[in-house]
């Protein structure tokens, strides 16, 4: 039983770091102290360049909610097209209405546009009070796996939740946990979820520069690759 390690990847310098310490695929964004938010064509074609394993591109037009106007779509339709153009292997979307309910119609057209490339439904979903019936909207719409911590501020305290959910899913979709996930708490919620798939930024939090002026150095995360293998190492120990 193989499972896989997803790392959340904001640069250039963290996609190369992911795949060196032997992840088995990037979710590619950039601001993730905000969140995430859509990387520039740039970025994307320049990590499409250099990575041979698969690249999932964040599709997110800005931080905040996940209520998205007609605008704001039309920016997420025009960035999955540009994912296909530039041979990305799948894209990671979600969408909700003002009732915090999955918004089944904009995320059924995205998925269709989106195909053949893979679809994961991320952690918008943590933002649903009812998460069985979320679950069930987010495998009749075709995606491919589900990015979720539970509903909880980390995986570990949605380990409960994560669990259930594998077990309704049943096979249908890949309940892949994710928030705040290390080293120290993998082994414990891959023994506690059943999941096979794992999400993780293994971040590290790099110096600032001296003499620079605060508002322009602000404090930027990249993946560490010796946090990556130590993940890989538990995952293959369990399988």
């Amino acid at each position: 039983m193989n499972r896989v390690l997803e790392i959340c990847a904001n640069s250039v310098q963290s996609a190369v770091a992911a795949q060196a310490g032997g992840a088995h695929r990037i979710e590619l964004c950039q601001n993730l102290e905000q969140g995430g938010i859509t990387p520039s064509y740039g970025l994307i074609r320049q990590v499409r360049a250099l990575l041979t394993i698969p690249v999932f591109v964040l599709i997110r037009p800005r931080p905040g909610n996940f209520v998205y106007d007609a605008a704001e779509l039309a920016i997420m339709q025009a960035d999955i097209q540009l994912c296909q153009e530039l041979g990305c292997a799948g894209v990671v979307l979600g969408v909700l209405d003002a009732e915090d309910y999955v918004d089944v119609a904009c995320c059924r057209e995205l998925v269709a546009l989106a195909h053949p490339l893979q679809v994961t439904f991320h952690r918008a979903f943590d933002s649903c009070a009812n998460q069985q019936q979320a679950l069930e909207a987010i495998i009749g719409m075709g995606c491919q796996r589900l990015l979720t911590s539970g509903g909880q501020p980390s995986a570990t305290a949605g380990i409960t939740q994560l669990a259930a959910l594998v077990e309704q899913a049943a096979g249908r979709i890949s309940i892949m946990p994710g928030a705040g996930i290390t080293p120290e708490t993998l082994p414990a919620l891959v023994r506690g979820t059943s999941a096979l798939e794992f999400h993780s930024s293994a971040k590290r939090l790099l110096p600032t520069v001296p003499g620079a002026l605060p508002e322009l150095n602000t404090p930027l995360l990249e993946t560490d690759d010796a946090l990556v293998a130590r993940m890989v190492k538990v995952l293959e120990e369990s399988s």
